[in-house]
């Protein structure tokens, strides 16, 4: 978002003007008698307008106790916020509950076979749960030739659910980086808007087992991406079912799942559930929705507002509350400030079955 100020400078010096001769106006033309001589009149003046722009930088925070649980009554005062080690001065606080724009992006290839069944389910209680103003997208993923926007974003319900209920397994190489790549860029395009009255949360739910096999975006491309995105990510792997034999060289294809879905919940500020069995899943839904709700909006214009392109890391710390009691702050890990864009790599194909 970007906040436009105008600095208009006017500077006037008045002389002394002599009287000048009326103009006359006929039919549309302007006839001027020969005018009585005047001095010179000694004005100066000198109308400056000078164009500054400055981003405003928003995140979201969760705020969690020591055992997990999410702290609602948190004051704007509690909080201060860090970028790059320096403290920023808040420009905009909200602990009101905002509109969600959000993804559920759902893994249909044959490892999720089994649990498809309970993860429509836990998807019709997230959709359930949307207030009037939130609105969900569905997208289906297999390979990287399998990627399609079962239901664009909407608020129906029937709809949506509808959508779920159509959800069906089949074979194919699973591509979860090309799939969330294609989501975020859905989420924070839809209703983008610089206004501070437009606000929305935005969120992507993946549900996978964590096993990417065939996608055209590299890991580096997605979280570069995601270093320059407001999205959440919350992440269902179902990664008991992956190999579990590593060695000291190379990590388990169940530890590097968990690590990589891991990674993408920390920095951008969502969270990670690896469910044991199929039967958590209502639970899981019902969390992540409160997730979703008990957040805080915080907005800062950076001190450094240089567009370099860098990144610059984001730190949120916030004062304990009564009786010591312990708060911690959850938000993504940074942003990549605005700059010159760089060449972007070709968009992978999605195609609808």
């Amino acid at each position: 978002m970007k906040r436009t100020f105008f600095l208009v400078s006017v500077f006037l010096s008045l002389g002394i003007i002599a009287a000048t001769s009326s103009e006359v106006t006929v039919s549309g033309q302007t006839a001027t008698p020969t005018p009585t001589p005047k001095p010179t009149p000694n004005v100066l003046a000198d109308d400056t307008i000078e164009k500054v722009e400055t981003e405003l930088v928003n995140i979201s925070v969760r705020v969690i106790d020591r055992a997990g649980r999410p702290v609602n009554k948190v004051s704007e005062s509690d909080f201060k916020i860090y970028e790059d080690n320096v403290l920023q001065q808040i420009e905009f606080f909200s602990k009101s509950e905002l509109p969600t724009n959000y993804a559920i992006v759902v893994d249909n290839s044959g490892s999720l076979r089994s649990q498809l069944e309970k993860v429509i389910d836990a998807g019709k209680i997230l959709v359930n749960a949307n207030g009037p103003n939130d609105e969900t997208q569905l997208i289906r993923f297999v390979g990287k030739d399998k990627i399609s926007i079962e239901q664009d974003f909407t608020s129906n319900k029937t709809d949506l659910n509808e959508s779920l209920d159509n959800l069906f397994i089949e074979g194919g190489q699973t591509a979860i980086t090309d799939a969330v790549y294609l989501a975020v860029e859905n989420v924070e395009d839809y209703e983008k808007s610089s206004k501070a009255v437009d606000r929305k949360r935005r969120a992507i739910i993946l549900v996978t087992d964590g096993e990417d096999r065939d996608s055209f975006y590299t890991e580096k491309q997605l979280f570069d991406l995601l270093k320059e995105s407001e999205t959440q990510i919350y992440v269902i792997g179902f990664v008991s079912e992956l190999s579990n034999e590593g060695s000291l060289i190379r990590k388990s294809a169940q530890s590097k799942a968990k690590s990589y879905l891991e990674r993408m919940a920390t920095e951008t500020g969502g969270k990670a559930y690896f469910p044991g069995s199929v039967d958590e899943l209502a639970g899981i839904a019902k969390d992540i929705g409160s997730e979703l709700r008990t957040q805080f909006s915080i907005g800062y214009v950076p001190t450094n507002d240089r567009k370099d392109g860098t990144f610059r890391s984001i730190k949120v710390q916030i004062a304990d509350g009564p009786n010591k009691e312990k708060r911690i702050p959850i938000t993504r890990a940074g942003r990549t400030a605005e700059g010159e864009a760089p060449a972007k790599p070709a968009t992978a194909t999605t195609t609808k079955p």
